[in-house]
């Protein structure tokens, strides 16, 4: 009875269906405790009521006389653990999932006892106390999201040598990535991000050629990264974000052909980018470089990552031009974007879900499950120069572009209208010139935009989407006159600039006016009368009929009401 809706406290009745064998309530709304008369079913193997709103004490009672109980999982409740210290239960596991349970603050000592576990998964559990060693058959372990402090058990890849899944993200732990760690060869996923690691990362490493994720990020690790990682040909998610890391990127890396993200950023990397980049991860969906000592230019077979969703090369010393051809990366032209969750090493339940920091909207934003709707292009805080490439326009499918902190000296493309999918604008403190071209102001999805500290003259085409951001997004800019700036335009250049807006917008509402009141007549006789005709013929067609004139009139409304707006705020 999984996987319905399902609500209500879970009958203590069922406790006495003494030759019951398997219970599944998985994924429904159930709430309440869990009685204790499941502790009385001696013939049940497999109980699984996790991802539901259960909570309560657990004690030894509920389990009493399960002796033959192999599969429990009660994760995603909020029970509280309570038994005994030296309580040994009187089952042997093969899979156990507690996850987001309280079992802490000490580890289960009971769990030293399930010499069967294959499965264990105690993320969120709110345990602490140094990681042990308990089970060496085990082989996808999941404690991330603890207390746990201490370093990890050097010996941990000999003694658990069968791990496939391995995460210890989000604790405390200390000291170095045990080099033992390479005897996991058949290890698809290694998550030992946001720690406090230290000392350099283990050439071993690259002996676990089944690696699909390997996250080491948000850690205090040092040195080189390894050449033998371009062993890893395997590897689809690489994140080593937020380190000490120095040196240049490794050669070997162009073997990594099946990589989709490349996370590097916030590390102390130097040397130019290179070329093959551009060759090697056909594949690569995210680039992030970010916040490293990079120089030299941005190679321009980059724009070969037919792939890319997210570049970004923020806060560097990358100099030279912005190459024309970034306006050919071709997942960044698709308007149409499917969500599609980047989840990696699927096993048994388990995944790693894909990460990213992203600065968008003048924010920093860390995306999971949507990051697949993310679209991306961060150059800022470099030292380019020369022109925004009319060709950038071309990317239709951009939500955020960052080109601030440089020194880009040109106009703004008349033709920027073009990246319709524009969520996020940032263009400040560069050297641009000349006036703000008024398609800017037909982005509608514009919702955040920064053209502070240029050298923009003329007058704000204060119309549209550009109607909603406020003087902050045009200061710095001593040429720009009008609203939203206190700045009034003076003389003969002001009254020509905004007579023109205004010509232009009683065109604009001259036409509106006239096509609303014709289609409200229009639509009022042939409203009556075509739905008849239709209703004759096909039910369907009357409703998409309906659905159609429902969008017309929706639309025309818009407008009208945009028009007036626009009336009123110059009057």
């Amino acid at each position: 009875m999984s996987h319905n809706k399902l609500q209500g406290p879970i009958p203590a009745s069922l406790g006495t269906l003494q030759h019951l064998t398997s219970i599944s309530l998985a994924r429904n709304e159930l709430n309440g405790s869990l009685p204790d008369s499941f502790g009385q079913l001696s013939e049940l193997s497999y109980f699984d009521v996790s991802c539901n709103r259960l909570a309560g004490s657990l004690s030894e009672e509920h389990f009493s006389k399960l002796i033959r109980l192999n599969e429990l999982h009660l994760g995603s409740n909020s029970f509280i653990l309570n038994v005994s210290s030296n309580w040994i239960p009187p089952f042997q596991l093969f899979e156990l999932g507690m996850n987001l349970c309280n079992l802490g603050p000490s580890f289960p000592t009971w769990l030293q006892s399930q010499k069967k576990v294959w499965d264990l998964d105690l993320s969120n559990a709110s345990i602490s106390r140094p990681i042990p060693l308990s089970n060496q058959y085990i082989q996808l372990l999941d404690l991330s999201n603890n207390f746990f402090s201490g370093p990890i058990p050097l010996s941990i890849g000999e003694f658990m040598p069968y791990l496939s899944f391995l995460s210890l993200s989000g604790n405390q732990i200390i000291g170095p990535v045990p080099p033992s760690i390479g005897h996991m060869r058949i290890a698809a996923v290694i998550d030992l991000s946001r720690n406090s690691l230290a000392g350099s990362i283990p050439w071993t490493l690259s002996n676990c050629s089944h690696l699909i994720v390997l996250d080491l990020g948000n850690n205090n690790l040092s040195g080189t990264i390894p050449q033998s990682f371009g062993s890893l040909r395997l590897l689809q998610s690489l994140h080593l974000r937020n380190n000490k890391l120095s040196g240049e990127l490794p050669f070997s890396f162009c073997n990594l052909s099946n990589l989709e993200t490349l996370d590097l950023s916030y590390n102390r990397l130097s040397g130019n980018i290179p070329a093959w980049v551009g060759a090697a991860f056909m594949k690569l969906r995210i680039l992030n470089l970010s916040f490293n000592a990079f120089t030299g230019g941005l190679p321009f077979e980059l724009s070969n990552l037919s792939s890319l969703h997210v570049l970004d090369l923020a806060g560097n010393h990358l100099s030279g031009s912005i190459p024309p051809t970034f306006g050919d990366l071709k997942a960044m032209d698709q308007e149409e974007t499917i969500n599609k969750y980047l989840l990696y090493g699927r096993l048994a339940g388990h995944y790693y879900e894909e990460r990213l920091v992203v600065s968008t909207k003048g924010q920093i934003l860390e995306y999971t499950k949507t990051l697949s709707l993310i679209v991306s292009m961060d150059l800022s805080n470099n030292k380019l120069s020369g022109e925004f490439p009319k060709k950038l326009t071309n990317l239709r499918g951009l939500v955020t572009l960052n080109l601030s902190s440089n020194c880009i000296n040109c106009s703004i493309p008349e033709n920027i209208s073009g990246m319709r999918q524009l969520g996020s604008l940032d263009l400040s403190s560069n050297k641009l010139s000349g006036v703000i071209p008024r398609s800017m102001s037909s982005l509608s999805y514009l919702g955040y935009l920064n053209l502070s500290n240029n050298n923009l003259s003329g007058v704000i085409p204060f119309i549209g989407q550009i109607t909603t951001f406020d003087a902050s997004a045009f200061n710095g800019n001593p040429g720009l006159c009008g609203a939203p700036l206190v700045t009034k335009c003076e003389g003969e250049n002001q009254d020509q600039g905004q007579s023109t807006i205004d010509q232009e917008e009683e065109n604009d509402n001259g036409f509106i006016d006239e096509w609303f009141y014709l289609s409200v007549g229009l639509g009022f006789a042939v409203g009556i009368l075509f739905p008849f005709f239709i209703l004759a013929f096909k039910r369907s067609w009357c409703e998409a009929y309906f659905s159609f004139v429902d969008k017309i009139v929706n639309k025309l409304g818009l407008a009208r009401r945009g028009a007036t707006n626009g009336r009123n705020q110059r009057g």
